[in-house]
């Protein structure tokens, strides 16, 4: 029986979102790109992968001072 993988966003518009994976992922992505496409401008968020040793990893929203 594998155990539930959990992956949290952390900021932007995906803020609390969560992913339940059946089991942990052989790769993850190290940056993952979310782009906004409702009638107006285009609108890109990046999440830059950090691991969480209670539950998995999660995306947090790159901010201008993140480098």
């Amino acid at each position: 029986m594998s155990q539930d993988y959990l992956v949290r966003y952390v900021g932007g518009p995906l803020d609390g979102r969560v992913d339940t994976l059946s089991g942990l992922p052989e790769t993850l992505k190290e940056t993952v790109t979310h782009v906004h496409l409702h009638g107006g401008p285009k609108i890109v968020h990046h999440y830059d992968l950090h691991y969480a040793v209670e539950y998995g990893c999660e995306y947090r929203l790159r901010t201008g001072t993140d480098d």
